[in-house]
């Protein structure tokens, strides 16, 4: 039997931001390549998200410089089903070699001779490159501390759509990033009772003295940070586009009447056991909230910025109850609770990519993208070269300097010596 073989210098897995913008600097570099998707372009911005989300940062912002959102203020926040209209119109603008319904099922580097031999549903290619643009949000992760408690309905952020799709009952949201505060804030506005379990987290300004905090990281120079700090590597950020864009309060949401608690601990049958961290947690997002707002002053002043004062910005409500007299532990079946959502992240899944790419802890081992195997590429991650690197923009820019990369891989292989004449 004859095995049809497609050959493709450079296939890229994943047509999501990071798969698009490597696209397009292969396109622009003369580099053949596909880029296949197992899905549809953008799918996780339709079906992975709750109905109501929008983008974190506003619209001039949040895209590639390549081309602007259409037909939206340029301050405004973007919701998710324009997000992945906006990259459906970018690859049909580029003319981007984007295949839907092919998933990639097994690479692997060829025995003989160079290149990767890749296992797809739509057959077998040979490539010389890969790059792997999957992105960091591939599966959802609940911890193992989940409760056994079959008569509490448990989903994932990922997995929640509106406040209608819960039972009835209060609502335990784990995780107080952007995801988890934000479908919390949804679910007390919508009329149900509401714990939110707070981990660290860092809490900037949606703006302050009229400019949006994705500005003031940028001229800041917060957005090229190389590496997070070290101790911050599970720490969160709390920040909101919804309803046109806030600054997140955990003591006005408490004010509010949400249940705020510490980070979850443990569950022993119905109750569930907090940790007594509540108040630091807080109190460690106020002091980077505050900081924000003096390295922006400091810029204002050594620039001579003409931008209007803002002191109720630092204007902060005093300690809620739940601060001062923490809730450790919580009998859910007292309290009512019918529901637990986790926003606790997403792990990788490489199980496709059988390569020496990985650390001994099966993540991936690079230098900007650029990884240990000679060919393989990674795009998309968070931290990749940068803070901004899994930001829509963020990636664009990664995926220039790795378009470069194989640009230069293909020039070696492509001299010849005179010798060899």
């Amino acid at each position: 039997m004859t095995v049809n073989i497609k050959e493709v210098d450079t296939l890229v897995v994943g047509a999501g931001q990071a798969g698009i913008a490597m696209s397009e600097h292969l396109t622009r570099q003369g580099v053949p390549h596909l880029v296949l998707e197992k899905n549809r372009i953008a799918e996780a911005w339709r079906t992975k998200r709750w109905d109501s989300l929008v983008a974190n940062g506003p619209a001039w912002h949040d895209r590639f410089p390549s081309m602007e959102f259409s037909d939206v203020d340029q301050d405004c926040f973007v919701p998710k089903d324009q997000v992945a209209d906006y990259f459906n119109d970018y690859v049909k603008k580029f003319e981007l070699p984007v295949i839907s319904g092919i998933e990639v099922y097994n690479v692997e580097k060829n025995k003989e001779g160079s290149g990767f031999t890749v296992q797809t549903s739509d057959g077998t290619f040979h490539a010389q490159h890969i790059v792997s643009a999957t992105g960091p949000f591939q599966t959802p992760v609940i911890p193992s501390i989940a409760t056994e408690d079959h008569g509490i309905h448990q989903i994932h952020s990922a997995d929640y759509r509106n406040p209608e799709a819960l039972p009835e009952g209060a609502v335990l949201v784990v995780g107080a990033g952007s995801s988890g505060v934000q479908i919390a804030d949804e679910l007390l506005k919508s009329g149900k009772t509401v714990y939110l379990s707070v981990g660290p987290h860092d809490r900037p300004p949606r703006s302050y003295r009229g400019r949006d905090f994705v500005w003031w990281l940028g001229v800041l120079g917060l957005w090229d940070v190389p590496a997070n700090e070290p101790g911050k590597e599970h720490v969160t950020i709390a920040v909101s586009g919804a309803e046109g864009g806030k600054t997140i309060d955990f003591r006005q949401l408490a004010e509010r009447g949400m249940k705020l608690v510490g980070r979850t601990q443990s569950f022993n049958q119905s109750t569930v056991i907090f940790n007594n961290d509540l108040a630091d947690n807080i109190r460690a997002g106020d002091a980077n909230y505050l900081s924000l707002l003096d390295r922006a002053d400091a810029y204002i002043a050594d620039n001579g910025l003409n931008l209007p004062e803002e002191p109720a910005a630092r204007e902060l409500l005093s300690d809620p109850d739940c601060m001062t007299n923490p809730t450790l532990e919580l009998d859910m079946k007292a309290a009512g609770i019918q529901s637990i959502i986790w926003a606790t992240g997403y792990s990788t899944d490489y199980s496709w990519l059988n390569v020496d790419a990985f650390d001994d802890n099966n993540q991936p081992k690079h230098h900007r993208g650029v990884s240990k195997q000679t060919g393989v590429y990674f795009l998309g991650l968070p931290w990749l070269s940068r803070r901004g690197s899994s930001f829509i923009w963020g990636v664009w820019h990664d995926a220039k300097y790795i378009a470069d990369q194989i640009v230069i891989q293909r020039q070696y292989k492509q001299y010849s010596s005179p010798a060899a004449k």
